[in-house]
């Protein structure tokens, strides 16, 4: 039984610098598990500042957001880490991997911070993982030995540590030749259609956003479909 993820409701925002810009306006929709998602629209629309806001990173906005059907509104910050943590995966278009630790370790590097596992077994998930996205020979490398394709397919294995209810990316594949992207899309696929994972992609990539299960379109910070 598919439930709701997330669900954005009146979601508006303003920039006040020094005059008041709306940069969102009245952005409703809802995500189900196991739902492939793309936001599409020109730069400037709102994509990033919406997924900045869906991810709890900004708080500073009117309407209401829901994970797992629960409010983040009036949470403290470190509440909202934890939901971070816990419920949300990152994938970005810069990888953000440690070079001085291994592939595994990066990995394992959220699996640790929610402390919910031992090392041991955040070790054997990170494996698993990595074994999942076939970059497992790969693990005891250190991160600035790998191609910027590898480095992604880790930057996701990391994303899915933790097992969270939502991976959330930004221009995943914007970095990316035309074949690493293509490979990034298929495992994103996979893991929504064979996993059950719920994925909300910010893409300039029409090709990308065309495949996905469904497209919401921003133009002015309005969705227009």
């Amino acid at each position: 039984m598919a439930h709701t993820v997330l669900e954005a409701k009146h979601i508006s925002k303003n920039f006040h610098d020094p005059v008041t810009i709306q940069v969102l306006n009245n952005i409703n929709f809802s995500i189900d598990s196991g739902e492939f998602v793309s936001v599409t629209g020109k730069s400037g629309c709102g994509k990033s500042t919406l997924l900045y806001i869906l991810s709890t990173m900004d708080t500073d906005y009117e309407g209401d957001l829901l994970i797992d059907q629960v409010s983040m509104r009036g949470k403290a910050e470190a509440e909202l880490a934890r939901v971070r943590n816990e419920k949300i995966g990152f994938v970005f278009q810069f990888h953000y991997l440690l070079n001085e630790f291994s592939v595994l370790k990066n990995v394992m590097l959220p699996g640790l911070k929610l402390q919910k596992y031992p090392e041991q077994e955040v070790e054997h998930r990170a494996m698993e993982k990595l074994t999942m996205l076939g970059i497992q020979s790969q693990a005891l490398k250190s991160a600035n030995q790998l191609s910027g394709g590898e480095k992604q397919r880790v930057a996701i294995a990391r994303a899915l540590i933790n097992d969270p209810l939502i991976i959330m990316g930004d221009e995943p594949t914007g970095n990316l030749d035309k074949k690493n992207s293509e490979i990034v899309f298929e495992i994103f696929k996979e893991l929504a259609e064979k996993y059950h994972q719920t994925l909300l992609i910010v893409t300039h990539d029409p090709g990308f956003a065309a495949r996905t299960h469904r497209i919401i379109e921003m133009e002015d910070g309005k969705i227009i479909r």
